[in-house]
């Protein structure tokens, strides 16, 4: 904020800042029969492949977070379907041939004191695997997984 109204501070939004991340498209729907299958064929027929999917599911009802190949074309589907979204941003990291990278990613995140609020693995191609991560310090994540030799994957890695 400015004080005495002579100074201008400029404000970043979520899609501002300067660190890779991959958008998640976060779905509210009813836990009824064939809920879930209407939602995906909806990309099937933009052509638009779903890299992620991750279910939470309870007696009424499931959150559905997706990741897709192409996001801008995503939003798209979701407005013109008229199906309510909330997008959120996920750090992706392309796992090492390493024996055990999982832990290797855990103890780095919690060196840095860096919380995992969930974390889900993408479908790419079989040499590329990847895990997304949502975490509760996106940057700080981003540089502690970059200096541990982790290679963080963005929108442009999705494609084919």
């Amino acid at each position: 904020m400015s004080s005495g109204g002579r100074e201008r501070t400029d404000y970043w939004t979520a899609r501002g800042r300067d660190w890779p991340s991959v958008r998640q498209f976060n779905v509210f729907l009813e836990n009824r029969v064939g809920m879930l299958l209407e939602l995906v064929r909806k990309f099937e027929v933009a052509n638009n492949r779903i890299v992620a999917l991750s279910v939470d599911d309870s007696v009424d009802y499931a959150i559905i977070r997706l990741v897709l190949r192409d996001p801008d074309r995503a939003r798209e589907t979701f407005n013109l379907a008229n199906i309510p979204y909330i997008e959120s941003d996920l750090l992706v990291v392309q796992l090492p041939p390493d024996p055990h990278p999982l832990v290797d990613i855990c103890k780095a995140l919690l060196q840095a004191e860096i919380n995992i609020h969930y974390a889900y693995p993408l479908m790419l191609a079989p040499e590329r695997p990847a895990l997304a991560l949502h975490v509760d310090n996106h940057e700080t994540a981003v540089a502690i997984l970059r200096q541990q030799g982790f290679t963080i994957l963005t929108e442009a890695d999705l494609g084919d």
